[in-house]
This record gives structure tokens, C-alpha cells and sequence, in this order.
């Protein structure tokens, strides 16, 4: 049933059905709330039937601000109504990952040393997603400092796939991709440091993109001349994704990383893009020397190699960067530290993830960190030359298929033991070593029925052209919507 609406119905068109309202993109939400077809009302409150009906079994909200979002919502139909100019994301639910300040909302970090926190003002991104008109809906849960492959901290709990609820979303922006996935938020903000939007968009059969470092300021995340940690977008298709990286980007010239993109508009330039003949493509089935589940590498290589039929070119090649697995760790402890830097009296009060990175880190010597940063670079070289070939690197997003939610991580691949928590994300960690973009976008599902996700890497600036690409890909190997949607999950 769709919500009472504070206006006389005849302002905003003919009624939609609550449900059908959170099955629309985002941006046929956005054009609806623009056409007066629907009220930002009305769009909130069948969000909100959705959290209610499914959040309770996944987990993947930790924090709602149902009262907030609906005084925003009321705002956004009066400016609506007055004609006044609106936002990109104007009258859309969006979710903001728990390590994201946002002012006056609690953030907890994910770890119990920050259980009761209220940030005094919001990150620069979630500012420009206000800017833009977006109804902050509430926090999306992630492992303690987004320290984790899987999505599970000491203060909320475990967050479920909604695919499979005994099953992992990944991480650590596994609530984020969860809350996108099932309609609970018509988008999301996450953060990319290994893996972190890219694997939950996998597991969860969504979009997500890991944006050029410099982009998307920072601000206020320490260490700010690291590239490492990104912020980016979560949503159900590629077009989504656009709409709302349009809202993220853009130079800060108080961010010491900040960079202006080459073109005004990411929706734009990726219509531009949508024409893919004679773009250049090269698949690897495993550029970290890992090891690949057969599956999944056949799902992926059907998807990359179903191109061809759209015009495009694409080769197989052989390309090893497994070099750079000791490197990224040791410069990943290093970032640790540098995060962890106000807590390290404190370390035994943070969970084994976390605290183990940061004793890690520890360790390091100068020398380490130089020998670290010296192979980086020749690992940059390496996929600067590809791109001299290619226009874009494709690979699976994941390894493997999601696994059992109790898991910290998977301990094998194809038969061979992994031994440390983050080996099985090196696929994805060894793009972050090098700063490139990268999209992960569903290419299929298992026989299971779980979705596997194709890794999209291109040039620094390319998220137009990675999105129009994702674009082509999702359209040619739609999943459709996880089970649990059409239910409640049970959680096991």
C-alpha cells in the first residue's frame, strides 16, 4: 500500500504500488520524483517497508534514521512542488557505510571503542550526496574499521547474503551492497581499500566501482597523500552507479589528493562510450597466481568473451602480477598503523583482524616500506603496458563464491589452503596496489544460483567508459533480483 501523502494527490500523478516503487532503478526514481509522477514521500516510506520486512534477517542497516530521512523527504517534495532546482539524487534513499562520519547520525566505526558515537559533522562525500538531494536513510554495517573480507563486527553482528543467508556478502562494504541488492536503499556509499566494494558487489550481484584515487575526496580520513582507500558507489546497475558517482566527484582544493576528472559528467561521457567496437579487451583468469574456482572462471569467461558479439576485441593473455601480494601487505600494515595511530595503547580492545594488521605493521622497517613501494612501481609498469595494448583488463571479480557467513575467510581455492585472511582477495587488492579504476558487475550465476561478478579495469579517469562497458555485460547476462526479496529470510 503506498504511504498517506502530504499533498493532494492529484499534484503527483497517477499512484505506484510501494513495491513497485523500490524494483525501479534509481534513476527511474529520480524521473518520476522530477515528473511528480511519485512523492520523495512516497519513495522513502516503501524503502522503509522493505528495511522493515527484511533488515531484521539480513543485518545489513545498523543504524536507521527513519525520522530524519522522512523530514528530508518532506523537504525534497516541498522544493519538488515549488519547482525549485533540485539535486541529481533528489528524493532517493541512500545508505552510508558505518565507517563514514555523518553528522549528527551515529557511526560507530564497527567497533565497540565508538558504540555510542555522534560525529559532529559529515564526510565530504556524504555532504555532496546531501547536496545533491539524497534522503540519508541510515548506516550500513562493515567489520570494525572495514578491516575484514566479511562483513561482521563485535557490536552488530554478522551481516547476511540475501542471496543465500547462511551465506557471506563479502566486505567489508558488505551492508551497503546487501541494502542495494534487496531495495532496502535505492543506493549506496561504500569504501575500497583491498576489495571492499568490489567482492560485496560480486556476492551480491549488484554494481559497485572502485573510483580513480583523488576523485572522491577523503576528507576526514587520515594519512591523505595515500591512495589506497577510495570512496564509490553500490548499485543495481551500471546507469545507477553513474547517477550517483556524478554526485561524489569533483575537486576539492583542500584535499591534498583531489583530482579534477577529465569530462563534467559521468552519465554523459558514458553515453558517449556506448558504442564498444573496436575497444581492446584482455581477459586473465588470475592475475594474482591464486588460483581460480572453476566455476567462476567459466562464467567469467563466457561473459568476457561474449564481446565479441558487441564489436569488441578481446584476447587471452597470461599476466602474473603476484609479485605484488608481499608488497601490498606491507604497505597496507603501513596504512594501518597510520589509521590506527590514536588507538595503538589500545590494540587488545580491537578484534583479531584489525589489531593483527596493525602488529603487522609493527614489524615494518623503513627498508621494508622501501622495497614495498619499489616493487609497486614495477608492477605499475607492467600494467601500463597492457594499457598501451588494451583499453581494458577483465578478470573474475572473485575467486570463489560466497561462503559460509561464519567463515572469516575462504580457506581454499580450487584445493589449494590459503593461510592468511586476505590472500583470497588479491585479485582485487592488486588493482588498489597500482590506482587504477575498476567496476565488478554480475556475469552470471552459479549452478547454485549464487551471482559471480566480472572485474572491469581501465585507465585512471575511465569510470565512463568501465561503466558503459559494465553496462554492456549486465545487459547481456541478466540475474535478476535475490530470492529473499520476495520473502523474509529466515538467518541461520
Amino acid at each position: 500500500m503506498v504511504a498517506a501523502r502530504s499533498s493532494p494527490s492529484w499534484m503527483w500523478g497517477d499512484a505506484m504500488a510501494a513495491d513497485d516503487l523500490t524494483r525501479l532503478s534509481a534513476c527511474e526514481l529520480a524521473a518520476n520524483i522530477r515528473s511528480r509522477r511519485v512523492s520523495p514521500v512516497e519513495v522513502l516510506d516503501a524503502h522503509l517497508a522493505v528495511i522493515d520486512r527484511l533488515n531484521p534477517g539480513l543485518n545489513a542497516i545498523v543504524t536507521l534514521a527513519a525520522d530524519e530521512a522522512r523530514a528530508a523527504a518532506r523537504r525534497a517534495e516541498a522544493a519538488a512542488m515549488a519547482g525549485e532546482e533540485v539535486g541529481v539524487l533528489h528524493g532517493l534513499p541512500v545508505v552510508i557505510k558505518d565507517v563514514t562520519p555523518t553528522k549528527g547520525l551515529r557511526t560507530t566505526f564497527g567497533s565497540p571503542l565508538y558504540r555510542d558515537h555522534v560525529p559532529a559533522e559529515d564526510a565530504t562525500v556524504v555532504a555532496r550526496l546531501r547536496q545533491a538531494g539524497a534522503i540519508i536513510l541510515g548506516k550500513t554495517n562493515t567489520p570494525e574499521f572495514a578491516a575484514g573480507a566479511n562483513t561482521v563486527n563485535a557490536v552488530f553482528g554478522a551481516t547476511r547474503n540475501p542471496w543465500n543467508p547462511a551465506l557471506s556478502p563479502a566486505g567489508s562494504s558488505g551492508g551497503s551492497a546487501v541494502a542495494v541488492a534487496t531495495g532496502m536503499s535505492a543506493l549506496a556509499q561504500g569504501t575500497d581499500f583491498g576489495c571492499s566494494i568490489r567482492i560485496p558487489a560480486s556476492f551480491c550481484g549488484i554494481a559497485g566501482i572502485r573510483t580513480t584515487p583523488g576523485l572522491v575526496p577523503n576528507q576526514p580520513m587520515h594519512l591523505p597523500g595515500d591512495a589506497g582507500q577510495v570512496h564509490g558507489p553500490l548499485a543495481r546497475s551500471a546507469d545507477d552507479a553513474a547517477l550517483m558517482l556524478d554526485a561524489m566527484v569533483g575537486l576539492d582544493p583542500c584535499w591534498p589528493m583531489s583530482a579534477a576528472p577529465p569530462w563534467s559528467s559521468v552519465r554523459a561521457a558514458m553515453s558517449e562510450r556506448k558504442d564498444p567496437r573496436g575497444l581492446r579487451v584482455a581477459y586473465v583468469s588470475d592475475i594474482a597466481g591464486i588460483g581460480v574456482d572453476a566455476e567462476v572462471e567459466a562464467i567469467c569467461r563466457k561473459a568476457a568473451f561474449g564481446l565479441v558479439d558487441a564489436g569488441v576485441r578481446v584476447e587471452e593473455i597470461a599476466f602474473d602480477v603476484s609479485e605484488g601480494i608481499d608488497a601490498y601487505k606491507s604497505l597496507r600494515g603501513a596504512w594501518m598503523v597510520g589509521q590506527q595511530l590514536e588507538r595503538i595503547d589500545r590494540l587488545d580492545e580491537l578484534g583479531a583482524n584489525l589489531a593483527g594488521n596493525v602488529r603487522d605493521g609493527l614489524k615494518l622497517s623503513v627498508l621494508d616500506i622501501a622495497r614495498a613501494e619499489h616493487v609497486r612501481e614495477r608492477i605499475l609498469a607492467r600494467f601500463t603496458e597492457q594499457f598501451g595494448r588494451f583499453d581494458f583488463l577483465i578478470t573474475p571479480a572473485a575467486p570463489v563464491s560466497p561462503f559460509p557467513v561464519e567463515q572469516n575467510f575462504p580457506d581454499t581455492i580450487g584445493g589449494r589452503r590459503l593461510s592468511n585472511y586476505i590472500d583470497w582477495i588479491a585479485p582485487a587488492f592488486l588493482v588498489t596496489l597500482v590506482g587504477f579504476p575498476a567496476g565488478s558487475i554480475p556475469a552470471g550465476k552459479t549452478a547454485a544460483g549464487l551471482p559471480v561478478g566480472l572485474q572491469i579495469v581501465g585507465r585512471r579517469f575511465a569510470e565512463p567508459a568501465i561503466l558503459a562497458l559494465m553496462k554492456i555485460v549486465e545487459q547481456a547476462h541478466p540475474i535478476g533480483r535475490p530470492p529473499v526479496v520476495g520473502r523474509a529470510p529466515t538467518g541461520t
